[in-house]
């Protein structure tokens, strides 16, 4: 097979899926790590690891410096970014490309194009698709901001220019409440994402949210692998997500598609990338954001369509043209992604670290699991509760959730807190079985819940 190292600037599951994607496919792997990391599975899978630095993220899975020493020393060729952390860093991926190794993604341009969401929202516009109605640009000052959201009338959101995963993004229902919300909005995405820039935009009220799977080549080849529907969220953060989407209707699904592989062009996209999209009760539909990598609900879309999108990254960014087409797309069945994290519903979802003392893991037909823990591991509290991935596949939704209900049922971990039994009670909800939800479901189902 393919002469490659490909060291991991990442940690937990992604790092754990990819190393199984190059093993299969006979390509050399670095786990980088750091000291609180020293036990993590993708560091004992991976035929080299190096420690990049002390917990804190910034002086490790931030620290291009150190990462980048990294992939030197050990004669890695290529450098997998997966999702968070340097993933959307347009100088990290440019350092990348001076250093003489291949990035696994868009070059450092397409990223300062497409993983800023204010010029993500302009290029969008050029190519005569629908956006939300908002800001022409980032806002400087909250002065500048409520002048907009004046304009365009309240709820509105702010976002964060960069990043994603709803962090360094408010709701706004009324003017008293933007200063604090403007201030709050770009403390945060500058610690998360070292911008602190943000944009103001309508807030289209318990909208789907809606996204599609696209996959470009260096030879201009562009196709998208059909939508997921991540509209189950809480604060922002995606709790489950399934292929296809229960609410998407056949010329929908075209209309969207057409639209994510028309601006994937338009900038002519390389590797891997999900376009975001949110849809109205009418099946009007608006362009949010682009998000410049793998995405963690990835799953979903392999199941449905059979496609291996690491594997196929890792040809894409060796040069390699598709190795399909988009009339060679097909959905087959129903996929169903459930995040597994160490957190307590019953504490307002608190963060639950701490020594898994006993663990059964699911399985059995359509059943996959992308995880990083095991039996004595502790779960360190320093990064992200999530420390999984339950996702199931069937041959008709009503199957995938009579699939996911068992598997959940068979999840076991004990010595910690986690999601499961939340994410089973979801499962059993009239609400959710028939497909009857949008963004607003959890805050809703917990409000239910509580009385």
């Amino acid at each position: 097979m393919m002469q490659n190292k490909v060291l991991i600037a990442n940690r937990g599951e992604i790092a754990v899926r990819i190393i199984r994607a190059c093993k299969e496919m006979g390509i050399a792997t670095v786990a980088v790590y750091s000291q609180a990391d020293k036990d993590s599975l993708h560091v004992k899978l991976a035929d080299e690891a190096v420690c990049i630095g002390p917990t804190s993220s910034k002086d490790s899975y931030l620290n291009i410096k150190s990462i980048l020493s990294a992939a030197i020393s050990t004669g890695s060729t290529l450098i997998h970014p997966g999702y968070g952390f340097l993933s959307e860093n347009s100088k990290f991926s440019q350092m990348v490309k001076e250093c003489k190794i291949k990035f696994i993604g868009p070059n450092h341009k397409v990223i300062d194009m497409m993983g800023n969401k204010t010029r993500a929202r302009d290029i969008a516009k050029q190519a005569d698709i629908p956006v939300v109605p908002g800001s022409e640009g980032v806002i400087e000052t909250p002065e500048e901001g409520l002048k907009v959201a004046s304009k365009i009338g309240y709820p509105v959101l702010i976002k964060a220019s960069s990043g994603g995963g709803g962090r360094g993004m408010r709701v706004v229902n009324e003017e008293k409440e933007f200063k604090k919300a403007f201030e709050t909005a770009s403390l945060e995405a500058e610690n998360c994402f070292g911008d602190k820039t943000v944009y103001v935009e309508k807030l289209i009220e318990n909208p789907r949210h809606i996204e599609i799977q696209i996959i470009a080549d260096q030879h201009g080849n562009v196709v998208h692998l059909g939508e997921r529907d991540c509209s189950i969220q809480r604060r922002k953060q995606k709790v489950i997500e399934e292929a296809p989407s229960p609410f998407i209707d056949e010329e929908l699904r075209k209309k969207i598609g057409d639209a994510a592989v028309k601006i994937s062009k338009h900038v002519k996209y390389e590797n891997a990338g999900t376009v975001e999209f949110i849809t109205d009760k009418e099946g009007n539909f608006y362009f949010i954001e682009m998000n410049t990598r793998l995405q963690v609900e990835h799953p979903v879309t392999e199941l449905v369509t059979g496609v291996d999108l690491v594997k196929e990254q890792i040809r894409v960014a060796n040069g390699k043209k598709l190795s399909f087409k988009q009339k060679d797309i097909k959905i087959e069945g129903h996929a169903i992604e459930c995040r597994i994290n160490a957190e307590d519903p019953e504490q307002n979802f608190m963060p639950s670290p701490g020594k898994i003392n006993g663990l059964l893991l699911p399985g059995g037909l359509g059943v996959r699991i992308d995880t990083f823990i095991y039996n004595d591991y502790s779960v360190v509290p320093y990064y992200d509760s999530m420390i999984g991935k339950l996702i199931v596949h069937a041959k008709t939704r009503k199957e995938a959730i009579r699939r996911m209900r068992r598997s959940l049922e068979e999840f076991i971990i004990d010595g910690i807190k986690t999601n499961i039994e939340f994410q089973y009670v979801i499962m059993h909800d009239p609400e959710y079985v028939r497909g009857n939800y949008d963004t607003g479901f959890v805050e809703n189902f917990l409000k239910k819940a509580n009385g």
